[in-house]
């Protein structure tokens, strides 16, 4: 499962976006959150997710939760 960093949140849209380790840059919903409420993320938290096409055609996020700590 792809691991990133949340780059950046837009609280009031309910959407940010994923640093993926690859270095792009992925868009999530909170639609696609899994096992987290997006009021709990901030900015710089890991994450882990899968990979989905959304309806732009566009690669997103989805299935996102945090990465359990160690």
């Amino acid at each position: 499962m792809p691991k990133g960093t949340i780059r950046r949140l837009i609280t009031d849209r309910g959407f940010g976006f994923i640093q993926a380790a690859d270095g792009k840059d992925l868009f999530f919903h909170r639609s696609g959150l899994q096992d987290v409420e997006f009021a709990i993320l901030r900015e710089g938290q890991e994450v882990e997710f899968e990979m989905n096409r959304g309806r732009d055609g566009r690669q997103q996020a989805v299935k996102v939760r945090l990465t359990k700590a160690p």
